[in-house]
C-alpha cells in the first residue's frame, strides 16, 4: 500500500510539515500529469508556477480542480515576479485569486545584495510594500524566494529586508544555497527561521549536480527537524529531482515523507 492510500490527503495534519511538490518539478508535463503524479506519490499539495503551468485564468482554473479533484491542496504561485520593477501585479494576484492559493512567491529584485546599491535596495522594499498591500487585499501572504542573485541571497540580507518591509503577510522560503555544507546551510536555516514559511526540497552538491533527495540525507533530516521544532505549520515541497524524471518525484517523495513525519 502505497503512503498516498495510507493518508488521506485532505485531512493532512496543517499544523506539521506538509509534503508537496512545485510545477516547475515537471516542466515537460501538462497539469493533469503534474497532478497525477504528485498524488500517486503521496504529497498532500502543489505549488503551482507560472514559468509554464499558469499561464491565465484558464489553467489556474484547470490546475486548482485537478489539485482539489486529486485530494491535494494549493500552497502557492510560484510566480517570478520581481520586486523592485513597479510592474503589473494585480494580474499575478488575479491568478493566485483563481488558483486560490493562500501565498504567492515573489523574487527580491534581480542583483545579489552585495550588487544592489541604496537606491536598488529602496526600490525592493517599496515595491514590496506595495505588492504586499495589493496581495493582502485578497487575503494573500507573499514569500521571497531565497536565492542567489537577489537580496535573499545571505541570512543577514534576507532579515534586513524583511524588517525594511515589515509587513504580516511578507515572509520568506529557505533553500540551501548552492555549494554550501550542510552546517553552513542549516545555520541559514535557523538564522532565517522566525519568517520562514515554506521550503524548497533538492539535493545539489557539490555544486549544481542534482542527486536524490536522500544523497544529502542529514541535511534534510534535520532540515526537517529544526521546522519541526518551531512548532508552526511548514510547507516542505520537493524541486529539481534527478533528471527531471517523473518516477524520481515518487523516490523522493519517499524520503521526504519519512523526514516530515519524523522518521529516520
Amino acid at each position: 500500500m502505497t503512503f498516498g492510500q495510507q493518508t488521506e490527503l485532505a485531512d493532512w495534519n496543517r499544523s506539521a510539515l506538509t509534503p508537496g511538490l512545485c510545477s516547475v518539478t515537471l516542466r515537460h508535463s501538462s497539469i493533469t500529469d503534474v497532478a497525477a503524479i504528485a498524488a500517486e506519490a503521496g504529497l498532500a499539495g502543489i505549488e503551482w508556477g507560472t514559468d509554464v503551468h499558469i499561464r491565465d485564468s484558464g489553467s489556474a482554473d484547470e490546475a486548482r480542480e485537478a489539485t482539489l479533484d486529486a485530494g491535494m491542496a494549493v500552497l502557492s504561485l510560484g510566480s517570478y515576479y520581481r520586486a523592485g520593477t513597479f510592474a503589473d501585479f494585480d494580474a499575478v494576484v488575479q491568478l493566485a485569486v483563481r488558483l486560490e492559493a493562500p501565498r504567492i512567491r515573489v523574487w527580491a529584485g534581480e542583483q545579489g545584495s552585495a550588487d544592489t546599491d541604496r537606491d536598488g535596495r529602496l526600490a525592493v522594499v517599496q515595491d514590496a510594500l506595495r505588492i504586499a498591500e495589493i496581495a493582502g487585499g485578497h487575503g494573500v501572504d507573499l514569500a521571497f524566494e531565497y536565492h542567489g542573485g537577489t537580496l535573499t541571497d545571505t541570512p543577514d540580507s534576507t532579515l534586513g529586508l524583511l524588517q525594511e518591509v515589515g509587513r504580516d503577510n511578507v515572509g520568506t522560503y529557505w533553500q540551501p544555497a548552492v555549494g554550501l555544507t550542510d552546517q553552513a546551510a542549516l545555520a541559514s536555516l535557523r538564522q532565517v527561521l522566525d519568517h520562514v514559511t515554506g521550503v524548497h526540497c533538492f539535493s545539489w552538491w557539490p555544486e549544481h549536480e542534482r542527486l536524490a533527495l536522500s544523497g544529502r540525507k542529514q541535511l534534510w533530516q534535520s532540515a526537517a527537524d529544526i521546522l519541526r521544532e518551531a512548532g508552526r505549520p511548514f510547507d516542505m515541497m520537493l524541486e529539481f529531482v534527478a533528471d527531471d524524471l517523473p518516477e524520481n518525484v515518487s523516490h523522493d517523495a519517499d524520503f521526504l515523507h519519512h523526514i516530515t513525519l519524523g522518521e529516520d
